[in-house]
């Protein structure tokens, strides 16, 4: 029976989340006859966790569907076990990586990924824990309906369950690798007080993810489109094109992959917006594959980042992000150009490539991003009020913040190179090496 993941990595409560993926986890299970585990990776306080475990198990025993909630705890033991298993040089930094003390949106992930390996999955199924689904006639719409049907089979196979094809029959016998869609409600990135309160700074600052090079006419146009996911426009039918997909067409908290998460890792940098949208773009430049589907998922914000420490620590993220733009600009450059040969022979991606490839990008000049610095002190200070104290802030980080950006990149080709043993060490160790909890449906 093929067996898949579906997963949600959180922090925070979403007791609501939790009932509704379980919801999805039910439909594919019913609906492919599929073994579907959901994986719950749960880094809540103590008590949060305490309701989510409360909420899944008043949800029943759905046929076909398996429950890990696993807390840190348990998930330490897990990669502990992996990384002695893989025998990796600098155990201790391995697991740091994988288990950082800060938040890290590329390690959860990483985390989904190497239990699901442990797990037999053969497909990662991610959703956020501050979204919902969308609904058409009364019932959720819910993505994996389209994942299900065409990740992994070969193109030509995938495109009888795809509504239209964008594809070059060249990559018709490459498998598909990737199937997602985007969101519709608020920005995925929470910046949207800074546009109401200057659309003028809100553009300089986007602007700033940019390529060096890029003229004022592309500068305008990636503002105008980033962060909106799908606008505003309601599910009222199924939509679903065989394509290479675009990574800006598709959102993190709406994505499958199939085979490529075992290939390469996410960049694990801490308190980094964005730092998990890296395979989106291994897989576009590659020429794998992929389904872009219009299941968006709305998208909604947590109050606890617009005020406090919480504001502060977002505003960090989003500073990091822009930072880490400087390298992953040239990576992205150096994969665009290599094409088909980030591929092997049996179409996977080349993982000791790609991670040269990044070690050279951490070797560039930081003088652009000196530059940002400068900038966005600039444009905090012209907002006034909490965001001038924020640069007041970002002043005496800013030295701490460039060598952070680059020791990130660094870490993100250490964790590359290594990523195949860890996979190979997580399949043979199994789920039972972390003592998890695990509540089988019947059939």
């Amino acid at each position: 029976m093929r067996r898949v993941c579906l997963t949600l990595p959180t922090n925070r409560e979403c007791a609501e989340t939790l009932s509704a993926v379980y919801g999805e986890a039910a439909y594919a299970a019913e609906r492919f006859g599929t073994e579907v585990h959901l994986l719950v990776l749960d880094s809540a306080p103590v008590a949060v966790r305490a309701r989510h475990a409360a909420a899944l198990e008043v949800l029943g025993r759905a046929p076909g569907v398996v429950v890990h909630h696993l807390d840190e705890d348990r998930q330490r033991e897990f990669l502990l076990g992996a990384v002695r298993r893989a025998g990796l040089p600098k155990p201790d930094l391995m697991l740091a990586l994988m288990l950082p003390e800060g938040l890290s949106y590329g390690a959860c992930t990483n985390r989904a990924f190497l239990l699901a390996a442990a797990l037999g999955c053969e497909s990662v199924h991610r959703r956020d824990s501050d979204s919902r689904y969308q609904e058409a006639d009364g019932a959720p719409v819910y993505p994996i309906h389209h994942e299900l049907a065409s990740l992994g089979r070969p193109a030509r196979e995938a495109a009888r369950h795809a509504t239209a094809s964008a594809l070059d029959p060249a990559l018709a016998d490459r498998p598909v690798s990737l199937a997602g869609a985007s969101f519709i409600g608020e920005l995925s990135v929470d910046i949207g007080e800074i546009q109401e309160i200057d659309p003028g700074v809100y553009a300089d600052m986007v602007s700033l993810w940019a390529p060096r090079g890029w003229s004022a006419e592309q500068k305008r146009a990636l503002v105008a489109e980033s962060f909106r996911g799908a606008g505003a426009e309601p599910f009222t039918e199924d939509r679903a094109v065989l394509t290479v997909v675009d990574p800006m067409r598709i959102d993190m908290c709406n994505i499958s992959f199939h085979g490529v998460h075992e290939q390469l890792p996410l960049p694990p940098a801490t308190d980094t917006i964005g730092s998990d949208y890296f395979l989106m773009h291994a897989v576009y430049d590659a020429g794998l594959p992929g389904v872009l589907h219009n299941r968006d998922i709305v998208n909604f914000y947590t109050p606890e980042r617009r005020t406090g420490a919480g504001f502060t620590a977002y505003q960090l993220r989003f500073v990091k992000f822009l930072l880490s733009m400087l390298y992953f600009n040239h990576l992205y450059e150096q994969m665009g150009r290599a094409g088909g040969a980030l591929l092997d022979g049996r179409h996977r991606l080349r993982a000791p490539l790609i991670a040269s490839m990044v070690r050279e990008s951490a070797a560039l000049d930081r003088t652009q991003n000196a530059e940002r610095l400068a900038s966005l002190d600039v444009s905090y200070r012209r907002l006034g009020g909490k965001y001038a104290e924020f640069a007041d802030l970002l002043a005496g980080r800013g030295q701490r913040l460039l060598d952070e950006a680059r020791h990130d990149v660094e870490d993100f080709a250490l964790l590359a190179e290594a990523w195949e043993p860890l996979v190979d060490a997580a399949r043979a160790l199994g789920l039972a090496g972390a003592g998890a909890r695990q509540d089988r449906g019947g059939r």
